[in-house]
């Protein structure tokens, strides 16, 4: 079985919306403009990069990405591995940046069944909170900014589910304040 892991930039208060500056919130752009740059606490973005294996992205995400991660260096990992895309509205993905389509969290449960290495998620607010409550999620790579946001989509959703467990594998500050936690779901 595949690992689906959860990768994300989060404020402090949990919000996680447009960290690189995407266009309509008020705080877009958070992680550059209001933290110092430092190189290391970055280094987990090379790594997940060389060991996923496939990456899945909710409609929103893919469609901000498709224009431009295809066109960045930093990004070739990605560019080169399958991408998938959960979507109840699309039924293609953009030639630019082409993706399987998956209709449905059963779809997305049924890829993890099959042989392969891990499956990242990137932003993708809405996907990691339903991916999170039916139970797919097995890990979470966060960069935790010492930052309050208040508003903005938040990582983890307010659904009333059980508690879910988690096993803190891998941590780290930075000199800028950022925290690197690696989590891992109990099951």
């Amino acid at each position: 079985m595949r690992t689906l892991i959860v990768t994300s930039f989060v404020s402090l208060d949990g919000v996680m919306e447009a960290p690189g500056g995407e266009a309509g919130y008020r705080n877009a752009g958070w992680t550059f403009k209001d933290v110092e740059f430092v190189p290391e606490a970055y280094e987990i973005k090379g790594r997940e990069q060389e060991e996923t294996a496939a990456l899945l992205l909710g409609r929103v995400s893919y469609e901000a990405f498709a224009p431009v991660w295809p066109t960045m260096d930093d990004f070739a990992g990605y560019n080169a591995m399958p991408r998938y895309v959960v979507s109840t509205t699309l039924t293609e993905g953009d030639e630019r940046w082409p993706a399987t389509v998956l209709s449905s969290l059963d779809e997305v449960a049924a890829l993890k069944q099959t042989e392969g290495g891990p499956i990242a998620v990137h932003g993708s607010a809405t996907l990691a909170q339903g991916l999170a409550d039916a139970g797919l999620v097995d890990r979470y790579h966060l960069l935790v900014f010492p930052l309050l946001l208040g508003a903005g989509r938040r990582l983890f959703g307010t659904s009333d589910v059980d508690a879910t467990k988690l096993s803190l594998v891998e941590h780290e500050v930075y000199s800028n304040g950022i925290q690197k936690n690696v989590f891992d779901v109990v099951r």
